[in-house]
């Protein structure tokens, strides 16, 4: 007998442990391999990006990570060539204020403990990953409508092996990664390898001031990039070979010994010894792009298997992570019956477009990161008051918003509203035309007042990463809104609505599952709901001001009554971050994976629910809030 499962995953990374943690939560049956005995026992990558500490925290997983105690850097500092060696030329911060962030830092802290965070979770919801087990062949052969693809697996030492069927195979193994040979999809390399970087962890001696900091360090003798880390250890990336060298070879290696020493004479006049080196490794720097991330939608891949860089912007697992749960949510929508396959083909197109930006950062940062600054000798002479920023600088200024992860910005589609978008109605709100929101961004960030309890909380955290859509509805003044709240609830009760084509249908009418205590889908798990009232908490009265479709969210009702720096004139912060009026309020939707997808008005009459039909008709490839004749 052929065992069957919703997906099979291979490599137990970051991108295969995040989609496993979000398909096993929400009840998919998983088959995850590794071909490593264990867990990534030191090394490898470190940064967490305050994006993805969001996602990280709606996924209820950012208190575990935190429990390891891992470094925190907020500043950058710039060391630069002086007559005396190396001198300090400014410092700037990791997530500037512009950047409106929850967790204005860069997180440090080794692979293997964020992957025993996801493992544990995993392993909670009842998936067991494999270990040491690799993929020896895969088709998608269709011999089972349900179950399509067939996956032949084995122990790493030959001794056992295994074949299962599965509607899903995803390659999460890293740049070399069997599946790709498999497909025969090409990575695409921007340049020829350029640069060769050492990198050590360790535990050091030093009198360098900023060992503490993150730092871009140019010295006559070379570059280094220094990254803290968690238990007192320090991460120095440091060059070895450039192709300007008089003797270049892409494939160069050096000992420890003489990367230690390289990097002593970078730090110059400053003293560095090691009391331990707990993990070392050299590599080439390329950026690679896989020209697909699938070619039939039922075999996808996603990490680095799709993408390759240089690990100096701290991109590659941040990247990893948000490949994962684009996917995830669009599986998880295609099997519910709530989106047809069409769906899967955005993964592709909204996920290849974010790696060709990073790519194309990353080798502008590269470049310039491995690129010799002039001395302070020789500017000297062209010196005056006020230093020039270098193009260095500068670059990693304008960067600041991509490496965050708050840059990406995904194109419209179907599932991102646009101009071109099939779904139109006068009460779409084009961003920067009646909204500050984008389709294809992060929601911004807005803390309000939860009503039931007066907690003040993040509004974009309150419903968790649990595949639902979440409609946001900013119900402005009470006064102003009452008739445009009673219409919206009176149309999306049509059971054809987009709010009631998919409410849970109870498998025994005679005992009806009891949903009282469930805050975010009592209705349906296709979408959420939360009320934002620009009124004082003490002023709301959920049974009295919302009809009972909404009040059923009663978790969910908030008072817009918290003041914000960012927009310090405003009486409803929250309604004014996103560019909504703070009397009439609006409709915001919000994908599963927390980026915008359309903003509606909100009136009064049926045009509301009438434009949110329209959007998700596009979405679910069904004809939504159109009478149904009675008999």
């Amino acid at each position: 007998m052929v065992e069957k499962y919703d997906v099979v995953i291979i490599g137990a990374g970051p991108v295969g442990l995040t989609l496993s943690t979000c398909l096993a939560r929400w009840g998919y049956r998983i088959k995850h391999i590794d071909n490593r005995p264990e867990p990534t026992p030191t090394g490898r990558a470190d940064g967490i990006q305050p994006r993805s500490l969001d996602l990280l925290r709606n996924m209820g997983l950012k208190r575990k990570i935190m429990a390891y105690e891992p470094a925190k850097v907020y500043e950058v500092a710039f060391w630069d060539p002086s007559a005396k060696g190396i001198h300090r030329t400014g410092t700037w911060a990791s997530c500037p204020k512009f950047i409106d962030a929850r967790y204005p830092f860069t997180t440090l802290l080794h692979q293997g403990m964020i992957e025993r965070v996801f493992i544990e979770d995993i392993e909670k919801h009842g998936v067991q990953i494999q270990r040491p087990w690799t993929i020896t062949g895969f088709q998608n052969d269709g011999q089972d409508s349900s179950y399509p693809v067939e996956v032949r697996l084995a122990h790493v030492d030959g001794t056992a092996t295994e074949t299962v069927r599965a509607k899903y195979l995803f390659s999460g193994e890293g740049a070399r990664s069997f599946v790709r040979d498999q497909l025969g999809v090409k990575i695409h390399h921007l340049d020829p390898i350029a640069h060769v970087w050492g990198v050590m962890d360790g535990v050091v001696r030093t009198n360098f001031p900023d060992i503490k900091m993150k730092c871009t360090i140019h010295s006559d003798a070379g570059s280094i990039m220094v990254i803290p880390r968690e238990n007192n250890m320090v991460r120095l990336y440091i060059q070895i070979a450039s192709s300007t060298d008089p003797d270049w070879n892409p494939r160069k290696t050096a000992t420890t010994e003489e990367v230690q020493q390289h990097a002593k004479d970078i730090l110059k006049p400053y003293t560095i010894s090691w009391d331990r080196v707990e993990w070392y490794s050299v590599y080439p720097i390329g950026q690679g792009i896989a020209e697909r991330y699938t070619l039939d939608e039922r075999v996808f891949m996603g990490g680095d298997a799709c993408h390759t860089h240089s690990p100096k912007a701290g991109q590659g697992m941040n990247t990893a992570f948000l490949d994962a749960v684009n996917l995830a949510w669009k599986i998880h929508h295609v099997e519910s019956g709530f989106a047809p396959r069409t769906l899967l083909s955005t993964y592709e197109s909204e996920r290849k477009l974010i790696a060709e930006n990073l790519l194309n950062f990353d080798a502008k940062y590269s470049k310039l990161f491995s690129a010799r600054i002039p001395s302070a000798g020789e500017v000297a002479g062209a010196a005056s008051n006020e230093p020039a920023e270098n193009e260095f600088v500068k670059t990693f200024k304008a960067s600041c918003e991509f490496t965050s992860g708050y840059g990406v910005a995904y194109n419209p589609n179907t599932i991102n509203w646009g101009p071109e978008h099939a779904a139109q109605h006068p009460l779409f709100l084009a961003y920067e035309k009646g909204t500050t929101q984008r389709p294809g961004r992060i929601l911004t960030p807005a803390t309000v007042t939860r009503v039931v309890d007066a907690n003040v909380v993040h509004l974009e955290q309150e419903i968790p990463l649990n595949g639902s859509y979440r409609m946001y509805l900013f119900a402005g003044s009470p006064s102003k809104t009452s008739t445009a709240l009673k219409d919206l609830a009176t149309h999306i009760a049509n059971p054809s609505s987009f709010y009631s084509i998919f409410a849970h249908r109870e498998k025994d009418k005679d005992t009806p599952t009891d949903r009282y205590h469930e805050p975010h889908n009592p209705h349906t798990d296709f979408l959420s709901l939360c009320t934002v009232f620009n009124a004082p908490r003490s002023k709301i009265s959920i049974a009295e001001m919302l009809p009972e479709v909404f009040a059923r969210y009663r978790d969910h009702v908030y008072a817009d009554d918290v003041w914000d720096q960012r927009v310090p004139d405003a009486k409803a912060a929250a309604h004014a971050k996103m560019g909504l009026d703070e009397e009439s309020g609006g409709v915001v939707i919000v994908r599963p994976d927390g980026y915008v997808g359309c903003v509606v008005k909100l009136a009064e009459g049926k045009g509301t629910c009438e434009a949110l039909n329209q959007y998700f008709g596009v979405l679910t490839g069904k004809k939504l809030g159109e009478e149904r004749a009675a008999l």
